[in-house]
């Protein structure tokens, strides 16, 4: 599980696997897509077939445009829509000229409304591809005892968190903590706290100047080449390596 600051939806071409976030486990299928809002915790399992899509991200207050306000509500929490053969077609086609144009100029008046007529199409048009039956995974009980820990993580402060410190925010004992928080993220905690960390060096690695030195030792990692062994070993690239191929 993991979960970024900005919004993200990505539009599947091909896919096979499961999405896992606050309402749940979803199955994907060709030609659907997810939305996930920022900063809510979620996860994907694939399988080992070809795969594609398109990956929108953008801040929270892009929809607070006036075109867009009345789809606030709507994406309050994460999403597995499904599409009409017809839908599926015409969004594939605006978001190939979306990228077309995002790549041209991304902050063109086109691309704007290229990206206003996309979650207008998404939101009208998409239907829930969670069973009715499910029960979203954000009102078990044993999950809701997690929300402070979760929470926590969400802040600059929850970096370094142990696992005393994690079940004690939640009051419940270290050994339960585990078991609960291992049942729901599918991880130990103190994976996620390594997974967290290094999705938060990539951030850092993209947005800021600072050196990769001073980002390991800002996340808590006990050396630079530990950082660097842990982030190759999840992300398949350097540290180094991933900062230049965002500034190429």
């Amino acid at each position: 599980m993991h979960f970024h600051q900005v919004h993200e939806f990505i539009f599947f071409e091909h896919i096979d696997g499961s999405y896992f976030y606050h309402q749940g486990e979803s199955t994907l299928s060709d030609f659907e897509a997810v939305f996930t809002p920022a900063m809510e915790t979620h996860d994907f399992v694939l399988n080992p077939r070809p795969k594609s899509w398109y990956i929108v991200q953008f801040m929270p207050e892009r929809l607070n445009d006036p075109a867009l306000l009345e789809f606030i509500e709507r994406l309050k929490t994460g999403l597995h829509l499904t599409f009409s053969p017809d839908i599926q077609q015409k969004i594939h086609t605006l978001l190939a000229w979306m990228l077309s144009e995002f790549n041209d100029n991304p902050k063109s008046k086109t691309c704007k409304q290229l990206f206003n007529h996309l979650i207008t199409m998404v939101c009208e048009y998409g239907k829930s591809g969670l069973s009715k039956q499910q029960k979203p995974l954000s009102v078990s009980s044993s999950f809701k005892k997690l929300t402070p820990v979760i929470n926590k993580l969400k802040t600059a402060e929850g970096i370094n968190l142990s696992l005393e410190q994690a079940a004690e925010l939640c009051h419940l004992s270290p050994s339960y903590f585990s078991r609960v928080f291992k049942k729901h993220f599918r991880v130990a905690y103190s994976d996620y706290l390594i997974q967290h960390k290094l999705y938060n060096a990539a951030r850092l690695l993209g947005q800021s100047t600072v050196s990769v030195t001073d980002i390991a030792y800002d996340l808590g990692f006990s050396s630079p080449s530990y950082f660097i062994k842990q982030f190759k070993y999840h992300f398949k690239i350097t540290p180094h390596q991933y900062r230049q191929q965002l500034l190429d």
